[in-house]
């Protein structure tokens, strides 16, 4: 693969969707700039309010109505059956358009195809803005998960790569499986009657061990998503085999703190090296501007 086939993007579009609050999108704006040289990282509130603030009132209404009713229609219904999708109910219309302004208020309870939701908010890209040299990275709370042909049934993810990425804080929480161990004595509470208190416990006794809703190290987990993305759009390949990467894709909490906390680099010396030619490439060009 040559370095220069690949198509870098010039700017990078970042959405506060609805995401964790802790999660510090500034933060990883300057993280961006300073891995990748001398690109333009541009943040942004929200997708979705950008959208519709700039129509007028009928129409924004009509928008509105429009967007309700497909957010609504991309419910997944039953984890084991494919695309169940159904008509939805005037009042699901309604709750949708309740949060459409105001994505930071929406509860993250409702579980989404990832595939639509990403087709749904790709429509609200400006044209101009759709080409390879636009990366757009979307926050959001919002649980989402994608068909697994193996075992036939929906899975929750913590992303969804293409135009544009969705990386869900909720699914960094769940997608990734806790320890074995929290398993079982969850289930040994359960039997027990303990309920919420026993929840308690159990964070407390495998504290640090798992990312948790609101957890300080989101944003830190954020940038690793980040780069997923960034070789998502170069290579169509988000993911690596090396665990100390972080591109790799962690199936556990374990696993997802290693590669993007623990480890000895932040990408193996292959990634590095495309990252760093990159790098090298764009502050060239910049030069000769």
């Amino acid at each position: 693969m040559s370095l220069f086939n690949l198509c870098f993007p010039e700017q990078i579009h970042l959405y506060q969707e609805g995401a964790s609050p802790v999660l510090d999108l500034d933060e990883l704006a300057v993280y961006l700039r300073k891995r990748l040289g001398n690109v333009k990282v541009q943040r942004q509130d929200s997708l979705l309010v950008g959208y519709l603030s700039c129509l007028s009132g009928e129409e924004r209404e009509k928008e509105k109505e429009r967007l309700a009713g497909k957010l609504a229609g991309i419910k997944v219904r039953c984890l084991d059956k494919e695309e169940t999708f159904s008509a939805p109910l005037r009042g699901e219309i309604e709750y949708e358009k309740r949060y459409l302004q105001t994505p930071a208020s929406k509860p993250a309870g409702i579980f989404y195809d990832g595939f639509c939701l990403q087709k749904l908010f790709s429509e609200l890209i400006p044209r101009e803005h759709l080409g390879r040299k636009h990366l757009h990275l979307v926050f959001t709370n919002q649980l989402f998960g994608t068909w697994d042909e193996n075992d036939r049934r929906y899975h929750a993810r913590a992303s969804v790569y293409g135009i544009p990425n969705l990386i869900s804080t909720t699914g960094i929480v769940e997608a990734p499986a806790k320890p074995r161990e929290f398993y079982l004595l969850r289930r040994q509470y359960e039997m027990l009657g303990k309920g919420d208190a026993g929840i308690l416990e159990m964070k407390k006794e495998f504290k640090g061990r798992f990312i948790d809703y609101d957890d300080e190290r989101l944003t830190e987990i954020g940038k690793g998503y980040s780069l997923q993305a960034l070789f998502f759009h170069l290579t169509g390949d988000p993911f690596c085999h090396d665990k100390n990467c972080r591109l790799y894709n962690a199936h556990w909490q374990e696993e997802l703190i290693a590669a993007q906390m623990g480890g000895d680099y932040e990408l193996c010396p292959f990634h590095e090296g495309i990252l760093s030619k990159y790098k090298t490439l764009t502050t060239e060009s910049s030069g000769k501007n």
